[in-house]
């Protein structure tokens, strides 16, 4: 029996927003979502999400615990647009407003297997100073109408922004016909678990770009 030659190629993204650290804010949440190119669409699983809120444990003062499950299933026709993840971690002011503590993006990973991730956030600042009082006053940060704009280069050129606390992700990466398509993920390697009859590779190799 002739087997038909694949027109697409399937991403699976399993894992968990493991935490964050934050060490200046407590009680804190974060939302997800991904962001992908034109030739990629999601077959399965959540495009975006929200955590519970957390406030730091006494065992570690800084170390603020969510792990919040992921798993989405990407098909495409070619590596172009690989899917990012966007985080966005929110918790009160000194008034209650429920106000942005920190953006950040990160690129899925390319290769099947095992990775973790420490993802940098930041957050926008104001302009001027008086800004900057007005807005802390009213409980109106700076923000993004749309998350998405941080996996994007376009209109964030003129964005003043400061570095602000760490969001640590854990992903399990399968990939499935991308070598029939002509994509290599990365060289051959003892640990490769690819199956036989259903094509899945889970196999765990060095981060690469």
């Amino acid at each position: 029996m002739a087997t038909s030659n694949p027109s697409v190629f399937l991403l699976t993204v399993n894992g968990q927003i493991e935490g964050a650290t934050f060490p200046e804010f407590d009680n804190l949440y974060c939302k997800y979502c991904f962001v992908y190119g034109h030739d990629w669409a999601p077959t399965s699983g959540l495009e975006e999400g929200i955590t519970q809120i957390t406030c730091k444990g006494s065992q570690s003062s800084h170390k603020l615990i969510w792990n919040f499950p992921l798993e989405t299933t990407f098909k495409s026709t070619n590596p172009s647009g690989w899917p990012q993840l966007v985080v966005s971690v929110y918790g009160p002011d000194v008034f209650g407003n429920d106000v942005v503590r920190g953006y950040g993006a990160t690129h899925i990973p390319f290769t099947p297997g095992q990775h973790t991730r420490t993802i940098p956030m930041f957050v926008p600042e104001p302009t001027w100073k008086l800004q900057k009082f007005t807005s802390w006053l009213l409980g109106r940060r700076p923000e993004y109408t749309d998350p998405k704009v941080v996996a994007q280069g376009e209109g964030r050129e003129v964005t003043r922004v400061r570095s602000q606390g760490f969001v640590t992700v854990s992903f399990h990466i399968m990939t499935k016909d991308m070598k029939k398509l002509g994509y290599d993920t990365g060289p051959s390697s003892p640990a490769h678990t690819q199956s036989v009859t259903s094509g899945w590779s889970t196999e765990e190799q060095p981060y690469r770009m």
